[in-house]
């Protein structure tokens, strides 16, 4: 398409290159639109995996994808690597660090963070899972974790104490990030690792969950959520529920007034919406999410829709029966609400450029909830029908697979699963030699 041509076409910006943001340029491949997908990676992250490549089963590109190389063949996208600094709603400009970027329609699909609760000191002691770069050093945290021990251990520089502490690993929220993760660990150290090392045994290594509700995987049934927690406990895993951290430094924790020394603190416990609902000076619920109409479009200003993670979205619902539910309901924060609003904010904007009238208001198609426990263990919620164990973990699989980025990434990671599986190990474990960010290395000779 020649640059003039694409001058005089409607331009779409959408703003965020996860699950939303692809989903609605797919749906514009089509259109007679010139879109622009401005990240500040340059990379799509499969998010549901990541906490795989933080423990080192897979590899950072196993679960991402460029987006300019998947994106190659639409000829009517431009990728820009930049971040957002504002929106201009009246005059249709969307702000940029390195200039500005004019639009007839904006998408809104910039997701979420991780929330501290106004202790954003916690974030550098406990790191959350949010990129890659997270991913590389959590995974860098636990394996220093285990080397520094040995390293204690075999040149008698400190006592059990710390040796115990370096092998203790502290895990904030038990929604489905902080169960996968606590899960994945108990195996790392009970099976990769366990014949690694000379000085310490690596099964010794205590891994601690804690939740500050009433039970872990509070989204799911009762049922499901105590089958994981009994799951977990099989596995070596301390679960705490109704308790709330109230302090992370670099010696470990502080719950309920009692210090918990631990060499590695990772959380998850609550999100908070991007800054997207300030950029507009819109309606937002408690968490940051824009409040927006029926067509997912932002009130009061024209040509905005905000998608996924984003988005208060209260809407019609179906299981995968077809049953429609009794009442609208507010979207979860998964991935597939995010699909489902990017391809149908692609189908409004064709609709409105092709001068045609809107489709009808959003609903979603809800396929369930999976989260996976260990090894060959998950639980699901398919609203209607909720089991758990082997048959769980072979659909949270498949489903996993199906939706990767590529045909390419599909097969590598089938066949890491499956080496895996047969020989007990992890076959991403190189550390950095550079020093990770706020370290504190105790020393107990100093």
């Amino acid at each position: 398409m020649l640059t003039g041509e694409r001058l005089m076409l409607p331009r779409v910006v959408i703003v965020g290159g996860g699950f939303g943001g692809l989903a609605a340029v797919r749906g514009l491949r089509n259109a007679a639109v010139h879109v622009t997908l401005v990240d500040k990676r340059n990379y799509h992250l499969f998010r549901p995996m990541l906490y795989q490549v933080a423990t080192g089963l897979l590899s950072a590109d196993e679960i991402s994808g460029p987006l300019r190389s998947i994106f190659s063949r639409q000829e009517n996208v431009d990728v820009l690597l930049d971040e957002v600094t504002g929106i201009d709603s009246d005059q249709r400009i969307v702000y940029l660090t390195r200039g500005e970027l004019p639009y007839d329609f904006l998408i809104l699909a910039t997701g979420i963070q991780y929330n501290y609760f106004g202790h954003d000191e916690w974030r550098p002691f406990a790191p959350g899972l949010e990129s890659l770069d997270d991913a590389d050093l959590i995974r860098g945290k636990i394996l220093r974790a285990f080397e520094r021990a040995e390293e204690m251990a075999s040149i008698e520089r400190a006592g059990s104490q710390e040796i115990r502490r370096q092998l203790t690993f502290a895990l904030v929220g038990a929604g489905t990030v902080g169960v996968e993760m606590a899960g994945t660990l108990a195996e790392m150290s009970h099976i990769a690792l366990a014949h690694d090392f000379r000085h310490i045994d690596p099964t010794s290594a205590r891994i601690l969950l804690y939740e500050a509700a009433a039970r872990i995987l509070p989204t799911y049934p009762e049922h499901l959520s105590t089958k994981a927690q009994q799951h977990l406990e099989s596995l070596g895993v301390e679960v705490y529920t109704n308790t709330r951290v109230t302090r992370v430094d670099s010696e470990g924790i502080v719950v309920g007034g009692q210090r918990i020394p631990a060499g590695t603190v990772l959380w998850g416990a609550g999100v908070v919406a991007s800054p997207a609902g300030r950029w507009l000076k819109a309606e937002t619920d408690k968490s940051g999410k824009i409040i927006v109409g029926p067509d997912l479009s932002v009130p009061g200003h024209a040509g905005v829709f905000a998608i996924g993670d984003t988005a208060h979205v209260v809407a019609p619902v179906r299981n995968l029966l077809g049953i429609k539910s009794k009442a609208p309901m507010v979207m979860p924060g998964v991935a597939q609400p995010a699909i489902q609003g990017g391809e149908y904010v692609a189908q409004v904007i064709r609709r409105r450029v092709a001068g045609r009238g809107d489709p009808k208001p959003f609903w979603y198609w809800d396929k369930g909830d999976l989260a996976i426990v260990g090894r060959t263990y998950a639980v699901a919620d398919l609203r209607f029908a909720k089991f758990e164990g082997f048959p769980a973990w072979v659909i949270w699989a498949v489903v996993h697979i199906y939706f990767l980025v590529g045909f390419a990434n599909r097969l590598f990671v089938l066949l890491q699963w499956g080496i895996t599986f047969l020989t007990k190990r992890r076959q991403v474990r190189i550390l950095s030699t550079e020093p990770l960010p706020a370290e504190k290395f105790i020393d107990p000779a100093a």
